[in-house]
């Protein structure tokens, strides 16, 4: 494929990896990282926790009986995701494995990031997974797994509308946008639609602004987003660029252009605007307001 980034877009030759528990969610997730592996030429590997997500761990107070249930449901939750998976996408090479671990689920997810390309997770659960909520879960991976972690929210937007809408990325233009450009230029060209870049300079609105100080501060954004994306023409002749400077808060800017989006890349930090996107107040209101999926890639420390 032309324009095919071998550096954070890539990191990893390991499976796409998604988090079930056998919420209408979950499923929607394991079919959006159906047709992610199959984007990337990548094994899918569908995982569910049995453990009983308390401070006791698993089976300390559960007999026989109980935890052959959990695992039997487990089992019934894997096999049902495998389903839907095969259901997504057409292409018979695809390789899908599942596994039930009774390991607690953060955890458990936080390290098998490590050899994963992707993580897939839903914005929230039954929750099963096991018996709590998978919000939180899709929270602790955001924050810390060490691959990119998709977050699925109420649908897996793979109809054909949605797979002609642009790929949407937050710049702050720091060098922790890197890897969140990076990713997206790769996803826009695998799914052959327009790349929107959003640079938000000011928390103030244009309306807060005096006259001179928004044309001041709009010619510099301009070059600095210039700048942060400079090089990926070369890498992508594929993908055709458009670029969104605002002096508005930068969540707000995401979640008006996400409307007409099919897919929002995010960085797990950043400067000014994006400073705490992905790690307080304001990561939460973006992740649990945009409807469409949300790819979260940590800048590596």
């Amino acid at each position: 494929m032309s324009g095919k980034n071998q550096s954070t877009a890539e990191h990893s030759l390991g499976p796409v990896l998604v988090a079930v528990d056998g919420s209408a969610n979950s499923y929607q997730a394991a079919a959006w990282a159906a047709a992610e592996a199959t984007l990337h030429h990548l094994p899918l590997h569908i995982l569910t926790s049995g453990a009983i997500q308390s401070g006791f761990g698993p089976g300390m107070s559960l007999g026989e009986a109980d935890l052959e249930w959990l695992r039997v449901d487990a089992e019934r939750v894997v096999g049902e995701a495998e389903r839907v998976a095969r259901a997504a996408v057409p292409d018979e090479d695809l390789t899908i494995t599942t596994e039930v671990s009774f390991e607690l689920a953060a955890p458990l997810l936080i390290q098998r990031s490590i050899s994963a390309r992707m993580l897939v997770v839903g914005s929230r659960g039954l929750g099963a997974f096991q018996r709590g909520l998978l919000g939180s879960v899709s929270r602790a991976a955001a924050q810390h797994a060490h691959c990119p972690v998709a977050v699925i929210h109420g649908i897996a937007a793979l109809d054909p509308v949605s797979a002609g809408q642009p790929v949407l990325v937050g710049v702050d233009c720091s060098s922790n946008s890197v890897p969140a450009i990076e990713l997206a230029f790769d996803e826009a060209s695998r799914r052959k639609v327009e790349l929107v870049a959003v640079h938000a300079f000011s928390d103030a609105s244009e309306l807060d602004l005096p006259a001179f100080g928004w044309e001041m501060g709009r010619q510099s954004a301009e070059a600095d987003l210039a700048e942060a994306l400079a090089g990926y023409a070369e890498q992508y002749p594929d993908v055709a660029v458009r670029r969104i400077v605002v002096a508005n808060r930068p969540v707000r800017t995401l979640l008006d252009e996400s409307a007409s989006a099919q897919l929002l890349v995010v960085g797990s930090h950043g400067r000014g605007g994006f400073s705490s996107m992905l790690l307080g107040s304001t990561s939460n209101a973006l992740l649990h307001s945009v409807e469409i999926p949300t790819i979260v890639v940590r800048t590596e420390r």
